[in-house]
């Protein structure tokens, strides 16, 4: 066995096995645990097929921001697990029926899945001589330039409505005014009391 085949091995049944305990882990700590578990081995599979760039893509976006904030809001959170079991038990039934219907899907998309004539080429060589990474950014910066700054502004505009939308001045909410603090007057703003020892204020 080769050494790329026995990581191949390792990281598919890490992988498969941090899905696993994801779904079926009782506390959602452990969950979120085997989840970053999941992420890291998926990286390792994509390095394995030539994908860098995305394998990092994967550890920072997924593992170092989405599953480390899963983590600290679960841990944050005062969640009542026991509640929660009893509320999950029962939709448990319905779930089940939307697992068995989605396997079905899967199993008819599958049944009939085909490659087009040509993809092994265009998979050996997608762009000539080019990296992984070179490939990736030639295409964005090149062809699909424009989509690509589309793209950005659509995020930009939804960033910015966000900001908008929860940006409410309330006048029951004591806000900040940093121009107020700075041109108070100290002789107005304190008051000094002269204690004798033995009495309080």
């Amino acid at each position: 066995m080769t050494p790329a085949a026995f990581a191949f091995y390792i990281f598919a049944t890490t992988t498969v096995a941090g899905g696993l305990m994801t779904v079926v882990s009782r506390n959602p700590v452990h969950s979120v645990l085997w989840l970053i578990l999941a992420f890291l081995s998926s990286a390792g599979l994509f390095i394995l097929l030539g994908a860098e760039f995305v394998a990092m893509l994967l550890i920072i976006v997924y593992v170092g921001a989405v599953a480390v904030l899963f983590l600290f809001v679960v841990m944050m959170l005062d969640i009542d697990f026991a509640a929660l079991k009893a509320e999950m038990a029962r939709y448990m039934p319905l779930a089940l029926l939307i697992g068995v219907v989605i396997l079905m899907q899967l199993g008819v998309a599958f049944g009939v899945w085909g490659f087009a004539d040509g993809v092994e080429d265009r998979i050996a060589a997608p762009m000539g001589d080019a990296q992984n990474t070179a490939s990736i950014g030639l295409l964005l910066y090149d062809r699909y330039i424009l989509l690509f700054q589309l793209a950005g502004l659509i995020l930009l505009v939804a960033m910015i409505g966000a900001i908008v939308l929860t940006l409410r001045h309330r006048v029951d909410v004591k806000r900040q005014n940093i121009v107020a603090q700075m041109m108070r007057d100290p002789e107005k703003a304190m008051e000094l009391k002269d204690v004798k020892p033995g009495q309080g204020l």
